[in-house]
Parts: structure tokens; sequence; C-alpha cells
């Protein structure tokens, strides 16, 4: 596209030689009647406008076709961002809900083509967002984990921990949308290792209620604790502390209501209640015509300072057992649980991208009683667990693990029961070491001693865990 002389050159040379012609007419006029030195100079000038005349209509040619591809090229865009611009508004008006994002549309560029499509920077953006979890395991054990028991305490069957060999985990598929201006919706499906696919979650969340209120009905994973309310994949650990597996068959969800009330305060201040049909462990039987447990739960922190922060909770369970079956044995009462919640985090200067430290703990404290296979006991039950997760450099992190157990005598009738905990008192210790490969994707191994049944077991768990699709943030 580069010629060796450009047109403003090309003309000065031409005025110059016309200067240094009417220059040598003028001053010389000696010359003016010799014929042959004028046709030298008019040759030397024709020759000239020959080689520059030639450069000078191809740059122009050039210029012209240039023009006119740039305005061809402007009309296309402005063609294509019109049409764009038409599907956005028809999309909008189809999907009621894309109104409700927080996201706008981008701006419409009319003097270059439209950008390559984005990834949708919303969860309903195509309404539902659609996400996909798998959550791999592979599992060595001393012993046969699905075959295991926590001393003193009729577990439910979730509190075995994963099987032996490689699995599918939880692994899980969910829907989310915001439905209106009021209302978001959430489905979330998992599978099991026995290929049976369930409803982990389906409900309803009102979105902008005055005064800080907020409803959430259908079925859901309650409030209740500090990790209670994350899905497996989201834990620290790969399974639940051992606290959890026993109280509560490692997490407890149900259908119901909940309302929570947060607080017009600087310090953070939540409130919470909830009550459920009555059917998932420590529940059974939907006592009460389908409502058979209530919790309430409180949540308050706030940064202690530019690098560190802490979140403190306090819940509470009530729930009634109607013929609730423990392997092959029958309980029938009502189970109370408290927990308390404590968790500092610390990262410098407040971003935990390249080094950060999460310390949480729980307590805690339950009473059952009522009739174990038609035997009359009251028990009263305790445990805890205290863990830190230190992410030394970005991607690489390492946790520890230690929790405990406690129960009281349930009484001469029951000796030898699974209620009996033989003067044994369970505990595990657990290690961990995990790199992240991204935010949606985690390799961990993870290696316990669990001495919960009355002959300790070690096992060693790698674990994969991907998520595809949009993804919500994180809980504290």
């Amino acid at each position: 596209m580069c010629e060796p002389y450009s047109l403003s050159g090309a003309v000065s040379k031409i005025a110059a030689m016309v200067f240094l012609t009417g220059t040598i007419i003028g001053v010389s006029p000696a010359f003016a009647d010799e014929a042959a030195d004028l046709a030298a100079i008019k040759a030397q000038l024709k020759a000239l406008e020959h080689e520059y005349g030639g450069k000078i209509r191809l740059l122009e040619t050039r210029l012209a076709k240039a023009e006119a591809d740039a305005r061809e090229a402007r009309a296309a865009a402005a063609a294509a961002n019109r049409s764009a611009s038409a599907a956005s508004t028809a999309a909008q008006a189809a999907t009621p809900s894309a109104e409700a994002s927080n996201t706008s549309p981008p701006p419409v560029v009319a003097e270059a083509p439209p950008p390559p499509q984005a990834p949708p920077a919303s969860n309903n953006a195509f309404n539902p967002g659609i996400a996909a979890v798998l959550n791999g395991f592979y599992m060595a054990s001393s012993r046969e984990t699905q075959t295991a028991h926590i001393s003193g305490f009729a577990a439910g069957a979730d509190a075995r921990g994963p099987l032996r060999g490689f699995s599918l985990g939880e692994s899980e598929v969910s829907l989310a949308a915001n439905i209106d201006p009021s209302l978001q919706g959430f489905l979330d499906f998992s599978m099991t290792d026995d290929n049976n696919l369930s409803v982990e979650e389906a409900y309803i969340q009102t979105k902008d209620l005055p005064y800080g209120v907020t409803l959430k009905a259908g079925r859901f994973l309650s409030g209740i604790g500090y990790i209670n309310e994350r899905h497996s994949h989201d834990w620290s650990f790969s399974d639940a502390p051992l606290p959890y597996r026993a109280f509560l068959n490692s997490q407890y969800g149900d259908d119901g209501l909940q309302v929570r009330w947060l607080a017009p305060t600087d310090q953070f201040l939540e409130f919470g209640a909830e009550i459920f049909r009555g059917d998932a462990y420590p529940a059974a039987g939907a006592s009460h015509t389908g409502q058979g447990t209530v919790t309430a739960f409180m949540h308050t922190g706030n940064d202690i300072n530019d690098s560190s922060s802490y979140l403190l909770a306090a819940s509470y369970v009530h729930s009634r057992a109607d013929k609730r079956d423990t392997e092959t044995h029958i309980f029938n009462g009502t189970d109370d649980l408290g927990i308390l919640s404590l968790v500092y985090k610390w990262s410098p200067g407040g971003n935990p991208t390249v080094q950060n430290l999460i310390l949480s703990s729980e307590v805690f404290y339950g009473h059952e009683g009522g009739q174990f296979d038609g035997i009359a006991f009251s028990q009263d039950r305790f445990g805890w667990y205290a863990q830190g997760v230190y992410q030394f450099m970005p991607q690489w992190s390492f946790g520890l693990r230690y929790a405990a157990l406690g129960t009281s005598n349930p009484g001469a009738a029951l000796a030898g029961s699974l209620l009996d905990d033989h003067g044994h008192a369970p505990r595990a210790a657990t290690a961990l070491l995990e790199y992240d490969t991204s935010e949606f994707g985690r390799l961990r191994v993870q290696f316990t001693h669990d001495e919960a049944d009355l002959k300790p077991s070690d096992s060693i768990l790698f674990q994969y865990t991907v998520i595809y699709g949009p993804h919500g943030a994180h809980r504290y």
C-alpha cells in the first residue's frame, strides 16, 4: 500500500522545478533564444509530470476506494446493530425476568462491527440459568465404610460417608432464575452413587419485601449451624464433621417455610425461623399432621479490621419422630438440639486471592427422649469440632480438623444397643491438601483417622469437583 513518494512531495518538487525554470529564464535572458536549452527544460518537466502524475492518480484512486469501503462497513455495522437491538427488545418483551437483572445490555457502537456474544452475566440471562456440579471420589479405607457406626448414636444412613473405591459422590444439576421483580426460584437435582435422582432443593424466595424480611417456601436446606445450608461441594472438607453426621445425618433439609429478618444496623444481625414437614432425620413420619420440626437461628458478625472478620451464630432445632427407622431400630419421641458457631476469617488487606485463613468451630448439645424399640429412655448428647483451612499460596490450601462426641447412659434396659457407647468416646482427625485449578475446579486429597466406631479406621480420599454454568456466590 505504501509508495516511495507522497503526493505533497511530488507537488513540491514540481513547484520547485517551475520556480527554477522561471528563475533561469528571468535571470539569464541570454538563454531564452537558445531553443535547444528550452527544449531540454520542457523535456525534463514532461518527464517529471509523467513520473509523478501516474503516482498521484494511483493514490487518488486508492483514497477514493478506501473511503467507499469505509462507508460500506459503517452501513453494515449500523444495520447489524439495529438487528441486534431489535432482537434484544423482543427477547426482553418475551422474558419479563430479564428486566429484573442487575446487569444492563451492552451499549450499541455504531462505528464498529458488533463484538462476539459474551457469556451471560447473570444467573437468569437464559431464564433459567443452568449449572452442573460433578463431585467424584476415590476412597481407600482400612475398614468398610457402609457398615460403620457412631458409638452411642442411632445415626442415619448418610452418616457413614463415601463408598470405598470410585464413586460419583453427590453430583447435581441446578436451575435458578428471577421469576419476576418479586420472586426468584431455585431447583436442584442430586444424583447419588446408586443412580437415583432426587430433588435436594426446590423453592421460591422473595426479593424485595419491606423492612429486611425474606420468605422462602418449598424444599430447602435449613439455615441452622454454619455449614448446613451449604451444598456438600462447597464444604471446606470432603465430608461433614462428625457432629453433623451424628446429630443431623450429615445435613438437614425438608419441606417447609422459612422467614428471615435482617436488622437495619451497621453490625450484621439476622434472625430466622423455620417450620418443616418433619420427614427428614432426626424427625420422621411427618408428626403433627405434617408439621414435625421447628427451628430458630441468629447470625451476627462484622469486620475486625481491614484483614479480618468474624461470624457468630446460634441455632435451635426441635423435631418429633414417629416410627423413625434406623437400621431396623424404631424410635418414637422428641429431639432437641442447640448449636453455637464461631467463624474467623483473615486475608492480607482483605484480598483472599493470594493468601487467607479460615478458622471455624461449632458446639452441639442435644437431648433425645421417648421410646427406642419400645423401651423408654432419655439421653443427653453433645459434640464439637474445630477446623482450619489455610491457603498458603494462590491455588494451594492445607487444612486440619478434629471432632469429638459424647452421650450419657441411656439406661440399663438399653445396654448393648446402638445408644450404648460402651465407654468409648467417638472422635476423628482429618487433614487435607487442595489444589484449585480455578474458581470452578478443585482437586483434593484428604486423610482421616476415624474412631467414631469401637474399632478405628484409616482412610485416604481423592476428590475432584468441577462446576459448569452460572454458580451463585459462596456464603460467608
